[in-house]
Order: structure tokens, then sequence, then C-alpha cells
């Protein structure tokens, strides 16, 4: 899962090409490969602490490098609005994704599930007044019906902690998102490195209070996820999404979003021996399928 978002700026006209794709390949591959990164890293990190100190360093990182740029610091209203959508982005969302692969779930379907996350959009915009078109209607109904699917076929895995988790991580990352257009956030990067502080700090505190403790020895392999979350999945996939925010259309931008779980069971599949059940592949064509309509019906 992605980790923030940021708000879109007058896009312009003449993007340039090679960033474009570059920024593509981040969304679609970095943010895809994030899942079965987190699985790895799981395997020396509690799930909160983990999280946490992902935050924290790349929270860290962004806002120190903004800062030393001339960036202004955010105001206590603006910090306040960072923590609130911070806690249901990433402490909700990202901690309920890190949470139920700890308990078992494959990262394949995990990002399949966080793929419904549009669907939970449209619904939580249409509270807000944002009342969608028959396109996104006919995505809503395939959606979840796909999800449906997902629980049917027996592939989620760690039992219902879990499968509370992983359904409850895009509902939560849903509303913030969509709340987050009302509310005093931070100017351009700045959105970001107050989320990801503020949430770091809450994952820590949720970390000591339930007593985590991490390996040991932490794997190899382990530490390098853990290192490639930081960098690549929280500091420059971001950025290159908030340059897809102001240089293409919203819907190129947001397209990371049925793109993300078809790379991440791949991933699963090829590097961690996961294996989904038929019912699982037609969950995911049918999650693609409607994410795509509701894609179409927000152009």
């Amino acid at each position: 899962m992605t980790t923030a978002t940021v708000t879109s700026e007058v896009a312009e006209p003449v993007p340039h090409r090679g960033r474009l794709l570059f920024s593509l390949f981040a969304l679609y591959v970095i943010w895809g490969s994030t899942y079965l990164a987190m699985r790895f890293a799981l395997a020396g990190f509690p799930p909160f602490r983990m999280a946490g100190m992902r935050f924290l360093l790349a929270g860290g990182l962004l806002f120190a490098g903004l800062r030393l740029r001339g960036q202004p610091g955010p105001g206590l209203r603006q910090w306040g609005a960072g923590a609130v959508t911070g806690f249901l982005l990433l402490v909700l969302g990202n901690g309920g994704i890190a949470v139920a692969q700890n308990l078992g779930v494959p990262s394949g379907v995990a990002a399949l599930v966080v793929g419904s996350m549009p669907l939970w959009a449209a619904i939580f915009g249409a509270a807000f007044g944002q009342r969608p078109g028959r396109a996104e209607l006919a995505g809503l109904v395939l959606g979840f019906a796909g999800v449906a699917l997902l629980n049917l076929g027996g592939d989620m895995g760690g039992g219902g902690v879990a499968a509370l988790a992983v359904v409850v991580a895009p509902m939560a990352w849903a509303f913030g998102s969509v709340w987050s257009r009302r509310l005093p956030m931070a100017a351009g990067l700045m959105t970001p490195a107050t989320q990801m502080l503020s949430a770091g700090v809450m994952m820590m505190g949720v970390s000591f209070g339930l007593g985590e403790r991490m390996a040991d020895v932490v794997p190899a392999r382990a530490m390098a996820s853990f290192v490639y979350l930081v960098v690549f999945g929280s500091l420059v996939a971001f950025s290159a999404y908030g340059y897809l925010l102001r240089h293409a259309r919203p819907a190129l931008a947001t397209s990371y979003a049925y793109v993300n779980p078809a790379v991440a069971v791949l991933l699963g599949v090829v590097f961690a021996g996961e294996t989904l059940g038929p019912m699982t592949w037609a969950a995911m064509g049918a999650i693609l399928v409607a994410v795509m309509l509701l894609a179409r019906g927000k152009r």
C-alpha cells in the first residue's frame, strides 16, 4: 500500500516523457512490490514496529529535505490534519495490511483486497455529495461481488482477525483520502511528511503497548526489505505519485489501484511460492474490471 495522499496541483501542459514513464513504473512496479517486501520484512520485524520505524524514517527524511529547501513548516492545524489522516491512511490502512500479512494473508491476496479501495472511495465520496454515475455504480456492484468471491475462495488465510484487518485497511484509506480534501492539509509534499511522522509516532506507541519485540537477529533479507520499503516504497514511489498528480490526468495517476494487485500476485507466485485458487483469480478479474469502470466514470 501506498503511504498517503497529496493535494493535486494544476497539471502542466508538457510533462517530461522520461520522468512520466519512470513515475508510472514506480507506481505500477514499486508500489506493487511493497506487499512482498512487507512480507519479507515481517520475518525480522513485528508489524507495528516495522511500520512505525518505516514511517518515522521516511517522514523524517522527507520533512528534513523540504525544510532544507526552504519550505515553511506546517502550522498546528496542519499537523492536526496530518495526524488524523495519517491515522486513517497509515495506522489503520498500512498497519492493517501489516497485521494481516503477519497472520498469514498472502501478499497477493492483501494487494487484491487493497485494490478495492476505489470502491470504498466512491461510497464515501457519495456520502460527501459526489453521486456516482452509471459506470461507477456498475463498478461498485462488480467490485463487491469480487470481494465476496475472494472470501468464498478460501485463500484469505490468517483467520477472522486477519480478514477483518485486511478489509478495514482499504476502507480506512479511502475514508482518509476523501476526508483529506476537506481538511487544512500542509502544502505539497509536506502533507505526506506530516502524515508519516504522526503515524510513525502512533504506530510505535501501539507497538510498545502490545509488547512487540524485535527478532534477536534480523535476517538479511528482512533488513534489506525494510530499507527497500523506506527508500523506494515511501520516498521514491510517493514522489513519483506527486509528479503524476501534477503532470498527468487523474485517471492515469490513480491507475496504480488496478495494476498493483496484478503485480503483487505475480511477484508473490514467483518469489514466495504463493498459490491462488480459481475463485481468487476470478475475484481478481472482477475487482480489476470494477476499478477500471470507476476510473472511467471519473474522467
